[in-house]
């Protein structure tokens, strides 16, 4: 059973412990007529939090290191955390899993990401308890513990914890935001990153199309944030008298790193001094900010990090870029949450509203590769010597825009996680879990600008909101007992800066990098580097180190060798805590885990042979076949209107790489999109006759491995009437984020034959089948591709 709560009296006289709260029997007379004097009723209770419980917003940035934000020292400048930082308080020991979606896990659940099922990522989900993807429902959400307390609940942005085999539209939707999530409001994207001009949207359960288009000013973050600043006000507006809980996740600043160009120049020329140079420049920063000590020290750079003077001359101007594009989104994303606290003090409720700004789910992300990316999606598919310098150079000025989709270089992101070591998935050391943490609250807290050293984790955000909320901790949600939070409240240190921190252990672990903190002391190991392709070594083969916190902020002096007992003595407490919250087994696996068969995650699509119908769309690879590295063929069975053929009948992914068949000018053609390199297409010899006719694409694979070419072949009702070649394809992945649509093209368009807002077919589309062949060469992808597909789609 939880433990007590603070509230465990009752003050304003309501069980809470029990979720939903039971409704209350009449007792008494029944009277025949409702004019009797003795007709009594107790008006209808509608349920409310305890009097004083505060509006709650959490604001969780993506892809952000501790380094990052100007509010904890970094280049990106970042007003509106600064200016609630110096009327709350900064936090500078908040830490998180070294992943997104075990973090968000983690702050939605109020435990440890293994606990609430999410050890990794859901494409990699296997049937251990630890990594299954599934929240166990002894562990309600956060959000749902607020709704049924009578707060008003809405989630924006970024959703990466639905299980990949229930993406699909139809569900089930147990663990999306707005419905097993708790959220009555859901407007965002369900995966782990984004197109910020072109977003693959949902509006609840139901996928919607951007209202505009990049040119009509369209960005996803803007978009969020005015969806979010409408429906405060209107809950203000119609519920006055309920609280709000807000979760506004935007998924920027993850990759593609999409930003108006005029908020990337603002930062022309401020990069050119490198990234070595760079984490000098914040360090000082930190110091003078109070955000570290005057005795930490800055740690060393890597060896698999190259240094700034050894780079090739030729590419430092793109590698500039990259980083003003990725400082001018941050600035961007400020502002979008700037807006939003604008409205909330507009309505002036800023003083009953506890804010809790969380600057990044991870450290920065070393998922760009050694120079950076023009689209990802190249290196994501193993795709080597395209990108030359040569071929960056001759983007640099589309970097951010529409027409790429750009990550940056690992040495930024070591960068943006100044002063501590490695990034993001690195679990081990203090630059993949620590960011900068913001609260604010100005009805509670009594200090301005204040500092907290106490060490926190995200896990500590669900305790702490219903604490502040007088909610105790539910025993039973929806008829079924509750595991106790393994959060603790932070509410203790916003008056006390001295306070005595309470959370004495803490474990970590991401894909085998994992470390202990106990009492200021933390033992870590690096398993695994996140750009590195190499087999890691077995567990018992890992280097530990071992840092004294209470005189090494940063993690900058290995103690291993000096006192070997106290090593030893933290690294069986690790193996306690992982036994206890279902880390073990420890799963290092590579190609295994990708498969469904043998990771033990259920699968949607299985067989040889998939039919889809007219209306069909926002599919994602999840839930597709396969039709990689392989023969394949596409049928569609339609009916001709007499003034043509033209528009979409079936594509899959966009711009960046996808394939599609449709109709133009009534002729049927196929394009196939070669990572937004090459486009190959073939077209019919005459147009679709008028009436019910079927169209069939035959693509037969050269073989011979992986990313080969083959012919393409076009069909009417069985006669070939075109062909074509393709001479090469995409391996691994089509897209992170654009899917599979039936009769129209949503999100990037395949090819410049038509546009997204004009590709509906004009006929009508019976149904739509795919067909594979015989000679797959999917087991050809070596287990480094894999775990390299997986580690950078999240």
């Amino acid at each position: 059973m939880p433990p007590a709560s603070p509230n465990v009296n009752f003050p304003d006289k309501v069980d809470r412990s029990i979720l939903p709260i039971p409704d209350k029997p009449q007792f008494g007379l029944t009277t025949y007529d409702a004019k009797d004097p003795d007709t009594k009723y107790p008006p209808i209770r509608e349920i409310r939090p305890p009097p004083g419980a505060p509006n709650v917003l959490v604001v969780l940035i993506d892809d952000a290191g501790f380094g990052s934000s100007s509010a904890f020292g970094g280049p990106c400048y970042t007003p509106t955390f600064e200016k609630l930082a110096s009327e709350g308080l900064r936090y500078t020991r908040f830490h998180t899993t070294a992943l997104c979606s075990p973090t968000r896990q983690a702050l939605l659940t109020g435990r440890n990401h293994h606990s609430a099922g999410m050890g990794g990522v859901t494409e990699i989900a296997t049937s251990a308890p630890g990594y299954s993807s599934l929240c166990p429902n002894t562990k309600a959400p956060l959000a749902m513990t607020m709704k049924l307390n009578g707060y008003s609940t809405a989630q924006f942005g970024k959703c990466h914890e639905v299980p990949v085999w229930q993406t699909s539209p139809l569900g089930p939707f147990d663990h999306w935001p707005a419905n097993g999530g708790g959220f009555e409001y859901f407007y965002g994207f369900i995966g782990g990153e984004a197109n910020q001009w072109y977003p693959g949207l949902f509006n609840g359960t139901v996928p919607i199309e951007p209202p505009r288009t990049p040119e009509q000013g369209y960005h996803l973050t803007e978009d969020l944030a005015d969806k979010a600043v409408a429906w405060i006000r209107q809950q203000r507006a119609l519920m006055p008298d309920k609280p709000f809980f807000v979760y506004f996740a935007p998924g920027a600043t993850h990759a593609p790193h999409h930003v108006p160009k005029e908020w990337a120049d603002k930062y022309k020329g401020k990069f050119a001094h490198g990234w070595d140079k760079q984490r000098e420049i914040t360090f000082q920063k930190q110091k003078q900010l109070g955000v570290i000590p005057q005795t930490a020290e800055l740690t060393k750079r890597h060896a698999e990090i190259p240094a700034w003077d050894a780079v090739d001359p030729k590419l430092k101007p793109v590698l500039e870029r990259e980083m003003e594009v990725y400082a001018g989104f941050m600035e961007h994303t400020d502002h979008q949450v700037g807006r939003l606290i604008t409205a909330i003090e507009d309505l002036g409720i800023i003083d009953d509203t506890l804010i809790f700004v969380i600057i990044g789910d991870n450290g920065a992300s070393a998922e760009g590769s050694i120079q950076g990316s023009f689209n990802e999606m190249i290196m994501l598919n193993g795709v080597t010597g395209v990108e030359t310098p040569e071929f960056l150079l001759s983007k640099i000025d589309k970097w951010g825009s529409p027409d790429a989709y750009n990550h940056y270089a690992v040495g930024w992101a070591w960068a943006m996680d100044t002063p501590y070591q490695w990034t993001k998935q690195v679990a081990s050391h203090w630059g993949g879990t620590r960011n900068g943490t913001i609260i604010h609250w100005p009805k509670r807290i009594k200090e301005k600008n204040g500092i907290r050293n106490q060490f926190c984790h995200v896990i500590d955000i669900a305790p702490t909101v219903l604490e502040a909320a007088g909610i105790p901790e539910p025993i039973i949600v929806n008829s079924v007992m509750q595991s106790p939070y393994e959060g603790k409240s932070m509410l203790y240190t916003l008056n006390d800066a001295n306070a005595p921190e309470r959370r004495d252990v803490q474990y970590f672990e991401m894909f085998g990098n994992r470390g202990i903190y106990y009492k200021g002391w933390s033992a870590v190991t690096k398993h695994r580097t996140p750009w590195s392709m190499g087999e890691p070594p077995p567990f018992d083969k890992d280097n530990w180190e071992l840092y004294d916190g209470s005189k090494d902020w940063t993690q900058a002096h290995d103690l291993s060798k000096e006192m070997p007992e106290k090593l030893a003595e933290l690294q069986r407490l690790w193996l306690i805590e992982a036994t206890k919250y279902n880390v073990l087994p420890l799963d290092d696996r590579t190609y295994q885990r990708f498969n469904p068969d043998l990771a033990g995650r259920p699968q949607l699509i299985k067989g040889n042979s998939q039919l889809f119908f007219a209306g069909m769309g926002r599919l994602s690879e999840s839930s597709v076949l396969n039709v990689k590295n392989k023969s394949w063929s596409v049928t569609a069975e339609l009916v001709v209107p007499p003034s043509g053929a033209n528009g979409v009948i079936v594509h899959q992914a966009g711009k960046f790489g996808g394939w599609s068949l449709y109709a133009k000018a009534g002729k049927a053609k196929f394009a196939y999109n070669f990572l937004g390199l090459k486009l190959f297409t073939a077209e019919a010899t005459k147009s679709i006759p008028s009436g019910e006719h079927q169209v069939r694409m035959e693509f037969k694979y050269d073989g011979g491995g992986l990313a080969k070419g083959g012919n393409v072949t076009l069909y009417y009702d069985g006669q070939k009437t075109g062909e074509g070649r393709i001479e090469v394809t995409q391996p691994m992945c089509f897209s992170a984020d654009e899917g599979v649509d039936i009769g129209h093209e949503s999100g990037t368009n395949v090819t410049p034959d038509y546009s997204t807002r004009e590709s509906e077919f004009t006929g009508k589309i019976r149904w739509v089948q795919i067909d594979l062949g015989e000679d797959s060469h999917d087991h050809l992808i070596t287990p480094e591709q894999r775990l390299h597909l997986a580690m950078n789609r999240q």
